[in-house]
């Protein structure tokens, strides 16, 4: 049964009439239009879907829409300011921390939420936060090197 449903994406509300049990991932691609959030097991399993919500990394594949009505919903689209990369982007750019790209929108949110709560990550916390991240082109050296750059660009950012 359909019902009218208010959601914060990236700072925008939305009113979309769905089955509150649909996911999360699904009403982000096919209502809203936001394709960065990528579909990858449909199981919650490789986290290609993470999106953060209330500023905490979620799974969107298993995350029902109506689990998210009240809160806010980031998505790799609403990270950047204007033209300007978030830090963690430019980070990921500048370390090649992606060959085929599929599993970074999920990754750079994940680092995000990691630096709010840890802006001095060292590797184990970095790969402690990251574990279940998949990267079916195993580029996770450049990974990691990349969440290391992003804590340090983020951190420059909040001394300006």
């Amino acid at each position: 049964m359909n019902t009218t449903l208010e959601l914060t994406v990236n700072g925008k509300k939305h009113r979309i009439e769905t089955d509150d049990r649909r996911s999360l991932l699904e009403v982000l691609r096919e209502d809203l239009g936001l394709t960065g959030t990528k579909f990858g097991c449909g199981e919650g399993l490789c986290r290609a879907c993470t999106v953060l919500v209330s500023g905490k990394p979620i799974r969107s594949c298993i995350t029902q829409v109506g689990q998210v009505t009240g809160k806010e919903v980031v998505t790799i689209e609403g990270i950047a300011t204007g033209n300007e990369l978030h830090p963690v982007q430019r980070a990921f750019l500048e370390a090649g921390a992606m060959q085929c790209g599929y599993c970074v929108p999920g990754m750079i949110l994940t680092t995000i939420s990691l630096l709010e709560e840890n802006p001095h990550p060292d590797r184990d916390a970095i790969v402690e936060a990251l574990d279940g991240n998949l990267c079916r082109c195993c580029g996770y050296p450049n990974i990691l090197e990349a969440v290391r750059m992003a804590g340090e660009k983020t951190r420059e950012v909040k001394v300006r």
